[in-house]
């Protein structure tokens, strides 16, 4: 009994190494094979470059961006107003700029929400299984059900619109996906002769999730991660186009998009400037989502 234990915790151990072994090596291929695609590298200088923006905006900021200035109510491109100045006279830069902050950083933010929610709900059904499984995924059905977007807006619509309403409505509907891609992940893994072994020596469930299941599915959460943040920061800035997300004098996309519609035909601009800081960052996500994709899909190497 004793020689079956050390046996059994022998190769529990054996799995562990060989696991972590193969993922180093894996983190050394993928840098390589992600690096060599260019549409990687182009989309990584993109969401790099938003991100350090956001970051540094109370510094490269020319002015404030929520400072009016009657003199300067839809003044165009000039010295002091490089994209020009909005129906009240703030300063378009400016806005765009502080706006990455709270585009970026409200889909960021929720992201990492409904990942985090996606994964504990994945990891229990898929490893316990049985009445907690039905449970979850019976859950999850419902809420997939209906269309996301819609029952976002519902749920904002009852909270009352704010950015932060929106962050809410947005995570309490969009974790499903993720859940049910972690289920299916966790449910392949955990009849590997390394879990079961770990189960024979008396491994606590906590350790067998958080360190044999876990670090398997990551890779996969972090593509699908990659690519919802662009669908996420469009979901967001769409609410707040309506009216729902951000409001005034918050400079969010979507919120000067929704403030410059009835100046489209006299200042354009109010309307471009924003929308192709969302276009571009969108963009930017999708490169890096597909990119990350294309090197981690083990059909895609040759």
């Amino acid at each position: 009994m004793r020689d079956a234990t050390v046996s059994g915790e022998g190769l529990a151990r054996a799995g562990v190494n060989a696991d972590q072994g193969a993922w180093r090596n894996q983190r050394v291929v993928f840098l390589q094979r992600f690096l060599k695609d260019w549409t990687a590298v182009v989309g990584m200088t993109i969401v790099a470059l938003f991100a350090l923006v956001a970051i540094a905006a109370p510094v490269v900021a020319p002015q404030d961006p929520t400072q009016v200035n009657a003199s300067a109510i839809l003044a165009p491109s000039s010295s002091e107003h490089w994209l020009g100045a909005d129906n009240l006279g703030r300063d378009i830069l400016s806005r765009l700029i502080h706006g990455a902050r709270w585009s970026l950083g409200t889909a960021f933010v929720a992201t990492t929400l409904v990942v985090v929610i996606g994964i504990t709900v994945g990891l229990i059904a898929g490893f316990f299984g049985g009445l907690v499984d039905d449970i979850l995924m019976r859950i999850v059905d419902v809420l997939l059900a209906f269309p996301s977007l819609v029952l976002a807006l519902a749920i904002v619509g009852m909270l009352g619109p704010s950015l932060r309403n929106v962050m809410i409505g947005m995570v309490a509907v969009w974790w499903v996906d993720y859940a049910r891609v972690i289920r299916g992940l966790t449910v392949s893994l955990r009849d590997r002769e390394y879990i079961t072994s770990a189960h024979c020596i008396g491994c606590p469930s906590h350790h067998i999730i958080f360190r044999h299941l876990l670090p398997n599915v990551i890779p996969s959460v972090i593509v699908l991660a990659t690519l919802e943040l662009g669908a996420m920061m469009l979901a967001i800035s769409g609410l707040s186009f309506l009216g729902l997300g951000a409001q005034p004098p918050t400079p969010e996309w979507g919120a000067m998009l929704n403030n410059g519609r009835p100046f489209f035909q006299s200042a354009p601009q109010l309307m471009i400037y924003p929308g192709l800081a969302i276009t571009i960052a969108v963009i930017g996500f999708n490169l890096v989502g597909d990119s990350l994709r294309d090197v981690l899909d083990p059909r895609m190497k040759k």
